[in-house]
C-alpha cells in the first residue's frame, strides 16, 4: 500500500456526499432558473425554491437509505449463503478459495496450502473478501451514512443557488442562480476528485456540462411558459 494510504474506503459516503451536492446544485438552481425565466414574483420565487431544497434533501436521504438497505440485504443474504455452504460442503469451499487464488497468478500446491490457513483462521471472512468482495463481515453498505451524506450534502449544494436566488433582483435572478451555481459545480467537481484521489478537470468538465445542460433546458421551458401565460 502508499505512504499515502488508499482512498477507496471512502467510495460509499463519498460517492453518496457528490451525487447529494450535484443533485442539490443542479435541481434547486434549474428549478429557480426555471421560475423566474417565467416571471414569477420574487417571494413566489424563494417559496418554491424553500420548497424544492426541503422535499429534495428529505428524497435525497430516503432515497439512499433505501437503496444502499437493499444493498446492505443482499449482502448479509449472500453471507448466510457462505455460512450454510462451509457447513454442509467445506471440501468444495476449499477448493473454491484454492482455485480463485490460482487464477489470480498462486500456484497450485501453494494455492491449497493458503487457502487451508485462511479456512483455519477465518472461512468466512477468507470467502466474503474472496468472492463476494466484502472486507469484515457487516458488508460494506451503510444505509444511515449514505442517507445522512446525501441530504446534508443536498441541503449544502442546492443552498447555494437558493441564496442567490433571495439576494439578486429581479432583472439578473436568473443569471444570477445559473452563475452561483456554475461555479458550486466547479468547487465539487474539483473537491470531490481531490478526496477521491482522481484527476479533477474531468470532474469539472462533467458536472458543468450536464449541470449547464439542465439550466439551459429548464430557462427554455420557463421562457416558454411565461411567454404563453
Amino acid at each position: 500500500m502508499p505512504r499515502e494510504g488508499h482512498y477507496i474506503n471512502r467510495s460509499n459516503w463519498l460517492r453518496a456526499a457528490v451525487l447529494g451536492a450535484n443533485d442539490g446544485i443542479v435541481s434547486s438552481a434549474s428549478l429557480l432558473v426555471g421560475v423566474s425565466s417565467a416571471g414569477m414574483a420574487h417571494d413566489n420565487v424563494v417559496l418554491t425554491g424553500l420548497a424544492g431544497l426541503t422535499a429534495g434533501a428529505l428524497s435525497m436521504a430516503a432515497g439512499e437509505y433505501v437503496s444502499v438497505s437493499a444493498q446492505s440485504d443482499v449482502e448479509r443474504a449472500d453471507l448466510e449463503r457462505e455460512r450454510v455452504a462451509l457447513i454442509e460442503d467445506p471440501d468444495y469451499e476449499l477448493s473454491e478459495l484454492a482455485e480463485g487464488l490460482e487464477n489470480r497468478g498462486v500456484e497450485s500446491d501453494l494455492a491449497l496450502e493458503v487457502a487451508a490457513q485462511m479456512t483455519d483462521h477465518d472461512a468466512l471472512g477468507a470467502h466474503a473478501r474472496e468472492e463476494l468482495g466484502m472486507f469484515g463481515l457487516a458488508g460494506q453498505a451503510d444505509p444511515l451514512q449514505a442517507a445522512v451524506a446525501s441530504a446534508g450534502a443536498f441541503a449544502l449544494g442546492g443552498g447555494l443557488p437558493f441564496l442567490a436566488a433571495v439576494l439578486a433582483p429581479d432583472g439578473i435572478r436568473g443569471m444570477a442562480v445559473a452563475l452561483i451555481a456554475v461555479l458550486a459545480l466547479v468547487l465539487l467537481g474539483a473537491g470531490g476528485a481531490r478526496l477521491g484521489g482522481a484527476p479533477a478537470w474531468p470532474a469539472v468538465r462533467r458536472v458543468v456540462f450536464w449541470g449547464g445542460l439542465a439550466m439551459a433546458v429548464t430557462a427554455g421551458v420557463g421562457q416558454l411558459f411565461g411567454a404563453v401565460g
